[in-house]
Parts: C-alpha cells; structure tokens; sequence
C-alpha cells in the first residue's frame, strides 16, 4: 500500500506565499515521478507541476516563474513553493506520484487526500 500526504496549505494574502508538502510512504519500490494538481471550485482538477526521479521539472504556464517544485529523495518528499499568489490560484491542492509499489509490478498513479489553499484578502 502506497500513501501520499499533503500539508502546508492555508490562508494567505495576494503577494504572499505558501510551501506545499508531500511524503509518500508505504510498500514503495521506485519513484517515477511526483507532481502537484489543483482543483478549484466548478473547475475541472488541472496540472501545476511536476518533477521527475532525474530531476527534470515541467510547469503549467500559469504558474511559471511564481512557482518551484522540488525533492528530497531521502524523504520521498516533494514540495511547491508558491510565490507571488493570486487570488485564483486558490484551490484544493492534489499530489500524485507515479509509484512501483513492491507488491505489484507496473507503476501506477497514487493521490493524496488535497489541501486547501485560498489566496484573499
């Protein structure tokens, strides 16, 4: 069983920031790669970013340059700081890693239960 977490998520002030956490665990034999969604209210769950086991990072455009994902490995950590937030960057905030799991022999897509960010003043 593979479990993914998210903290960091909160309230903040347009301008300001927020750093995003997630930890996988559980029976995990390799990391593909892990990556951030989000999903705002009425809208339809889409991608922020993502990093690979190599390093090789990707980003939505909307979020470039206002955003940095990255990894600890040792943790099989990977994290989002948020920079210069707007109001519609507030939503529910998804992790999802593409996991080998000991137990079975293909990668899958494994979700974390989101965390809530809401930029307003």
């Amino acid at each position: 069983q593979v479990q993914l977490v998210e903290s960091g998520g909160g309230l903040v002030q347009p301008g300001g920031s927020l750093k995003l956490s997630c930890t996988a665990s559980g029976s995990i034999l390799s990391i593909y790669h892990m990556g951030w969604y989000r999903q705002a209210p009425g809208k339809r769950r889409e991608f922020v970013a993502r990093i690979t086991s190599g390093g090789s990072t990707n980003y939505a455009d909307s979020v470039k340059g206002r955003f940095t994902i990255s990894k600890d490995n040792a943790k099989s950590t990977v994290y989002l700081q948020m920079n210069s937030l707007k109001p519609e960057d507030t939503a529910i905030y998804y992790c999802s890693g593409r996991i080998v799991a000991v137990t079975l022999p293909d990668p899958r897509d494994y979700w974390g239960q989101g965390t809530q960010v809401t930029v307003s003043s």
